[in-house]
């Protein structure tokens, strides 16, 4: 495999940075932090925009830090990565994503860059925070370590107690507040194309961090949406218009979050045995207002009936089949968090309504799907376990 040297990374980095702090002001006006100040007003606990750290690390530090990366201390891997936990010199926990040796694909060493690049540059208490990089004896990503792993480890984790579903609601709004950030509060708009609940991880106190930049893609101001081939992302969570016609946009990873919050309500995972999705299996029962039905049996009724209703309809609302009928995800937080809904806004035409009768489901996706040209993420099985 073929390393960028660590004068070229750094310059690469350096100008990133200095184009990073002109886009500010070109994109956003004088003054980025006015723009984001609005958003923290409108949504309680969304951070106002603030400029990242982050730094380069020695090999060494990393390698002392995992215990020579032994396998005790390995906590993921996935189609092309490791991560270990490690603990630097002042005590601070820290997760080392490397790039294994075998993974010699150059697209893979691509979406390990576009990874740090984008990291580099996002600051929220939503998303994973960088800490810094490694590119001496290959390609490393340094993070604070989360210490519950996933949201998908903890949530389907069969030998523990059912997620209560304050915790369940905590995760659903943070997941929104951080995707807000990703879409509207960042300088540059960012597209995460694989928001699933491997993809989420969590904190001591269940602070939901989105994770895995490695499809990430920025957006242009200027630019209604990315036309992008080959088709990548995870089986369940694709919207229709990115599957069929490779079209991203800020709808694609609000479409997956819907599915991700139907995960959250019922326990359930986004394709099961029989490989029918679970928006497949969830829309007709949003669409006879039966929303009782979909929860999470081992939560043996407890939960808010009302944020219930409020999530159940956002869900609703992002899983539409056509994205000009989604809403944004700064609409689907609105509706998440505030006690009145109108809901006659979000009604649709009744030709609109019966051609969502015909929404594709993970069985059409399979036996259409071209292998050769759509993945499941390299990222899948990436994510960090639960410590003891």
């Amino acid at each position: 495999m073929r390393y960028m040297r660590t004068g070229s990374l750094k310059r690469l980095f350096s100008i990133k940075r200095r184009s990073f702090e002109a886009d500010v002001g070109k994109q956003k006006g004088d003054s980025p932090e006015e723009d984001n100040n609005e958003a923290s007003n409108v949504f309680p606990g969304t951070e106002p925009f603030k400029r990242p750290t982050w730094k380069c690390f020695s090999f060494e530090q990393i390698f002392v830090a995992t215990n020579g990366f032994c396998s005790e201390n390995m906590v993921g891997k996935g189609g092309y990565a490791e991560v270990y936990r490690g603990t630097l010199g002042d005590g601070e926990a820290i997760a080392v994503k490397r790039l294994t040796k075998e993974s010699t694909d150059e697209r893979k060493e691509k979406d390990f860059l576009t990874e740090i690049g984008t990291l580099a540059h996002v600051c929220h208490p939503n998303v994973s925070s960088l800490l810094g990089c490694c590119i001496d004896n290959g390609l490393y990503l340094v993070f604070q370590f989360s210490s519950r792993g996933s949201v998908a480890s903890v949530l389907h984790d069969e030998n523990s107690p059912a997620m209560d579903w304050k915790t369940r609601y905590k995760i659903a709004v943070g997941i929104a507040k951080g995707l807000h950030y990703l879409h509207d509060g960042c300088p540059r708009r960012i597209i995460h194309r694989d928001i699933k609940a491997s993809n989420v991880l969590l904190t001591s106190d269940y602070e939901p961090q989105i994770s895995d930049f490695g499809l990430a893609k920025w957006l242009p101001s200027q630019w209604t949406h990315h036309s992008i081939t080959p088709i990548e992302g995870t089986f369940g969570h694709l919207a229709p218009e990115y599957f069929m016609h490779g079209v991203v946009d800020e709808k694609t990873d609000v479409f997956a979050f819907g599915v991700l919050l139907l995960e959250l309500i019922s326990g359930k995972k986004p394709v099961d045995a029989a490989h029918q999705s679970l928006h497949s299996w969830a829309k007709p029962i949003l669409n006879q207002g039966e929303i009782e039905k979909l929860v999470d049996p081992r939560l043996g009724g407890a939960y808010d009936d009302a944020q219930l209703d409020r999530l159940a309809f956002a869900a609703s609302l992002c899983i539409r089949a056509s994205s000009t009928w989604r809403p944004t995800i700064s609409q689907a937080l609105e509706v998440m968090v505030e006690g009145e809904v109108d809901r006659e806004k979000w009604k649709m035409p009744e030709e609109e309504e019966e051609e969502q009768e015909e929404f594709w489901g993970y069985e059409d996706l399979e036996s259409e799907c071209d292998t050769t040209s759509l993945s499941a993420s390299p990222h899948d099985s990436l994510t960090s376990t639960r410590s003891s």
